[in-house]
């Protein structure tokens, strides 16, 4: 309890973190774009400022998690992280695709276009310096902490440095060969990048909702601690989910028939201690106890030995 406490603790923190950077970064580019006429750093600041939406739905998100569980929700509320990271890849994709539709119209736009304001290079600049820090900050608290909200949303401000890398490249040749389309181009290829990135982000958030694993390796570890428990036997019906960064493990294990109940129970609280000596953020653990020939093969669900070979 008390480690997820301080995992709810420093979500927020890091999210405030976030907020703040981001919406000072934001504010500068917006601007700076606006009076500079350039599009390119326009879509970055606005990009910039769905990172501070993005922030703030983690901070909320992290006072959800931090409830006690309840008879509606039993197992307390951890997937919220799951379904924030989730609406987090489709705030993504609507800012690529609102910046691919305002780019394509420039494009094709018959208004004469001019060269951006040189200030708009010195704030792309600021911008990447700033963002590689509050990323590689955001990505390091994920990684401590195991939130895959932080990480996703670290890997979001990865995109933003390219993002502004780009947009520093883009005005660099606006200004060495006095295109301004220039400008308008490097636009359309970053939202292109945005809604590439909001895609691989919806994926990965996909095994989380459907009760997978993101690490199968999982099950050997699982099959190698029931092993090396004396009594136990051909674990099988194997099943782990992940709430949050913790696993929910249950599996059926054979024994012989002829033990007693508290025989039998010690047999199956070994195989609990040896899986949470084994696997790292165990979240609960339950190991149903058969005798010896009674499994009957074909479940539906679960995973055997010969399945994970």
């Amino acid at each position: 309890m008390k480690e997820k406490s301080l995992k709810d603790r420093a979500l927020v923190r890091t999210s405030w973190v976030s907020t703040v950077g981001n919406a000072l970064l934001s504010l500068a580019k917006i601007i700076v774009g606006i009076l500079s006429g350039s599009l390119a750093v326009i879509s970055d600041g606005i990009y910039s400022a769905i990172d501070v939406i993005i922030s703030i739905v983690m901070i909320f998100t992290a006072r959800i998690m931090s409830r006690p569980p309840s008879p509606q929700y039993a197992y307390g509320y951890e997937k919220a992280e799951g379904i924030a990271t989730k609406v987090l890849s489709l705030v993504i994709f609507y800012a690529g695709i609102q910046m691919l539709i305002s780019s394509v119209q420039s494009l094709f736009s018959s208004e004469a276009k001019e060269l951006p304001d040189v200030i708009a290079i010195y704030v792309t600049a600021f911008s990447i310096i700033g963002k590689s820090g509050l990323s590689f900050y955001q990505y390091r608290q994920g990684k401590r902490i195991n939130s895959s909200l932080l990480i996703a949303n670290a890997k979001n401000m990865q995109n933003d440095v390219v993002i502004s890398v780009g947009v520093l490249a883009g005005l660099f040749f606006t200004f060495v060969l006095k295109l301004p389309v220039l400008d308008t181009i490097t636009g359309f290829i970053i939202s292109l990048f945005i809604i590439k990135t909001s895609i691989g982000i919806f994926m990965d958030s996909n095994t989380d909702l459907m009760d997978g694993v993101k690490d199968v390796s999982v099950y050997n570890k699982i099959f190698e601690a029931v092993e090396k428990i004396p009594g136990a036997s051909n674990p099988h019906r194997v099943r782990s989910r992940q709430i949050g960064n913790m696993y929910m493990i249950a599996l059926d294990i054979e024994a012989d028939g002829g033990i007693s109940l508290n025989e039998a129970h010690n047999i199956a609280e070994a195989v609990e201690n040896s899986i949470k000596r084994t696997v790292e953020n165990v979240y609960d653990i339950v190991v149903h106890v058969e005798p010896i020939g009674t499994h009957r093969s074909g479940e539906k669900f679960g995973v055997n030995e010969k399945i994970i070979e």
